[in-house]
């Protein structure tokens, strides 16, 4: 685990003060991301935070090129959004010297959106010292309920020098 948090595929200090600063991250939260910032996956996929808190954070991500064959928005951008949005709230909630990891994800898909961009929108329903779980609304550019997620995250302390 620790070469996850640590590995020499992380972000110099500039470099990862840009890379949240672009993906929407307040200053006063830095300290929640290690030297990798956002991470990969969100960053190919485009996910940018608009909130970010324990409790309530809200993430927006383009339709394009996150499709499947049928021009759709794919399934599993749907989770990714969910779990990177929930996982981050989560990690906020743990506090500094913690990080959070997805143990659970359920989605269900109500509708399919071809262009444009999603928001997520997602809630806390429990913030324990261990455990967390969300629930994370995909909706469209016309308030539409794309998906719904369920998405429970295990908290887990740093690793020293991590």
């Amino acid at each position: 685990m620790a070469g996850v948090l640590s590995g020499s595929a992380g972000l110099g200090p500039e470099e990862h003060t840009r890379d949240l600063v672009a993906h929407g991250v307040p200053a006063e939260l830095h300290g929640s991301f290690p030297g990798h910032g956002v991470g990969g996956l969100a960053r190919a996929m485009g996910i940018r935070f608009t909130e970010l808190g324990p409790e309530h954070a809200v993430a927006t991500m383009p339709v394009e090129p996150n499709t499947q064959p049928a021009g759709i928005l794919h399934g599993g951008a749907h989770c990714v959004l969910a779990e990177t949005l929930a996982s981050t709230a989560a990690t906020v909630h743990a506090g500094p010297g913690r990080y959070a990891v997805g143990v659970d994800v359920n989605a269900t898909h109500q509708r399919s959106a071809a262009r444009g961009t999603v928001t997520a929108t997602c809630t806390a329903l429990h913030l324990g010292s261990t455990l967390t779980v969300h629930e994370v609304v995909v909706t469209d550019e016309q308030g539409r309920r794309l998906s719904t997620a369920r998405v429970t995250n295990l908290l887990r302390d740093r690793p020293a020098g991590a």
